[in-house]
């Protein structure tokens, strides 16, 4: 069960990466020894979806 930090990011902070980084463990649950994880890469390449940024 991921923290009530990684469930409730602050203003401004996308969601995805919001829970990426404080419940990795779980976000990243699937992913193999240094496998990056997809959705992670695309956030770096492709910026944050608006609708995923907290208002």
């Amino acid at each position: 069960m991921a923290s009530a930090k990684a469930t409730n990011p602050p203003r401004g902070q996308c969601t995805q990466c919001w829970f990426h980084a404080y419940a990795s463990r779980e976000a990243h649950a699937g992913l193999g020894t240094r496998e990056d994880c997809p959705q992670c890469v695309a956030h770096m390449n492709n910026g944050h979806p608006d609708h995923m940024i907290v208002r």
